[in-house]
């Protein structure tokens, strides 16, 4: 028998966003094709789109 894997924790909504000084802030990019709304993935290397696959790399 295969040993069971723990189910990761997903992080709450509240993890993507900041509440400075009355102003609400995301520190994510939001995806230029997609448009506000949809936030890129950050990678060690990269920042990527999980709707479009569209992809910038870091320098």
């Amino acid at each position: 028998m295969a040993a069971k894997k723990a189910a990761a924790k997903k992080a709450g909504r509240g993890a993507y966003f900041k509440v400075e000084s009355g102003k609400v802030t995301t520190p994510k990019k939001y995806c230029p094709r997609c448009g506000p709304g949809v936030m890129m993935a950050d990678h060690k290397d990269r920042t990527a789109c999980g709707k479009c696959g569209y992809t910038e790399f870091k320098k």
